[in-house]
């Protein structure tokens, strides 16, 4: 996620991810995208839902970002499942392709976002979640729920 909230406005966030996934680390890199691609997000045609990252000889790629054909882009539309280009410092796509080649872990967009005019990607260096995981996180958000629940009536 982003770290400092000012400039900054998300565009979409991939709320299953978080529910798949034990987030280990959070990184920010710039995404490549064509002049269509940036009118589409800014109407608001972006989905992040099942997609990942894939690090393909050095470089880093974004796979199953949606982002909606924009309406009036006629032949400079692009396919809207097209791998997209993540931007990040060699040193730390390296960083990266050494902690993914371990079991278990991936890479997960996490959000979209502007920070000033560009836009961003959160990207989350994951580790799956069992079924029982899953049932543990929806268990305390309840209990946590009933909590402020009997609170709000207290006072």
């Amino acid at each position: 996620m982003p770290q400092n909230k000012e400039n900054e406005k998300i565009i979409a966030e991939n709320r299953k991810a978080r529910h798949d996934y034990f987030v280990v680390e959070c990184y920010e890199a710039g995404i490549e995208l064509f002049g269509t691609e940036v009118k589409s997000i800014r109407a608001g045609g972006v989905n992040l839902k099942d997609s990942y990252c894939d690090i393909d000889g050095g470089e880093l790629f974004a796979l199953g970002i949606h982002i909606s054909p924009y309406e009036q882009g006629n032949i400079f539309n692009k396919d809207p499942l097209r791998p997209k280009k993540l931007l990040m410092h060699k040193r730390e796509i390296m960083k990266l392709t050494g902690l993914v080649s371990r079991e278990g872990y991936t890479l997960v967009p996490l959000s979209l976002y502007y920070k000033g005019s560009r836009v961003k990607v959160a990207i989350g260096l994951c580790k799956g979640k069992k079924l029982y995981d899953k049932r543990d996180d929806i268990a305390k958000r309840d209990a946590n729920r009933d909590i402020e629940r009997h609170m709000k009536d207290r006072y």
